[in-house]
């Protein structure tokens, strides 16, 4: 299991987009056609070999359009790379998860779980073919040459009345090894990424933010002063508030 995408949900998908680009000095996005049938729009950037989406409501009945109604604009879906599907589908099964949208094409396989039934996120799962393959980031996405090619979405932190029975249960459902208190946070390991889960202010789960390791953190940071973003330090960890998420900025190590 490794971190493919990450999803912001915001109301408005141009001024959002443009925000993206502008403070991490992204690649023109792929708009793809086929969110459609989601009832909303989007745009999805290349990464290093990740994406990173943003998403918007073009019907009022949509999950997206509920979500922004109760949150506001924020982080909203993650998508897990897995090297076997059928494997993972076994284990859903055997926990009794219910999926509510499973798509079996040619190159990829992917399926969306309840998120009630996982708890903090809308996940989806997905097996690429080949393995470095990614459909939903569109037929012309490549690695960018130099150090912005290894650019990594590290990992999503959660927020959670309950941070400790959360952990243990992501680990439990995406089969990872027991979590471990890291500070103030509860942390499962993926492959090469993390889930962190941390204490809410409210009675209601969901996405706190992202961890992003970035080519040059300095210039991202001062792009994102520029853009009227908040920017914060906490000792060595710096960080901003970004469409609803906190997201912070770290060096490529």
């Amino acid at each position: 299991m490794r971190i493919r995408q990450v999803v912001f949900a915001a109301h408005d998908l141009a001024a959002s987009r443009a925000l993206l680009a502008t403070v991490f000095q992204l690649a023109p996005s792929y708009q793809d056609p086929n969110v459609a049938e989601f009832g909303i729009d989007n745009a999805v950037f290349c990464f290093g070999d990740q994406f990173i989406e943003v998403i918007a409501p073009v019907q009022a009945a949509s999950a997206c359009a509920r979500h922004l109604a109760r949150r506001g604009d924020s982080g909203y879906m993650l998508i897990l790379q897995t090297a076997d599907l059928a494997r993972e589908r076994q284990r859903f099964t055997q926990l009794g998860l219910r999926t509510v949208w499973s798509k079996e094409l040619a190159d990829i396989s992917a399926m969306h779980l309840h998120p009630k039934d996982v708890g903090g996120a809308i996940v989806s799962v997905d097996e690429p073919r080949p393995a470095p393959a990614w459909r939903w980031g569109g037929p012309e996405w490549r690695v960018a040459p130099g150090r912005a090619g290894q650019q990594r979405v590290r990992g999503i932190t959660l927020h959670s009345p309950q941070p400790e029975a959360l952990a243990r249960r992501w680990a439990s459902v995406f089969g990872l090894p027991e979590p471990q208190r890291v500070g103030a946070h509860w942390r499962a390991l993926l492959n090469d990424g993390f889930v962190d889960v941390a204490t809410g202010s409210g009675p209601h789960e969901g996405v706190a933010g992202f961890t992003l390791a970035v080519a040059e953190p300095a210039t991202v940071l001062a792009a994102a002063a520029a853009a009227g973003l908040v920017v914060e330090r906490e000792g060595t960890a710096h960080s901003m508030q970004l469409l609803g998420a906190r997201v912070e900025v770290q060096a490529l190590g």
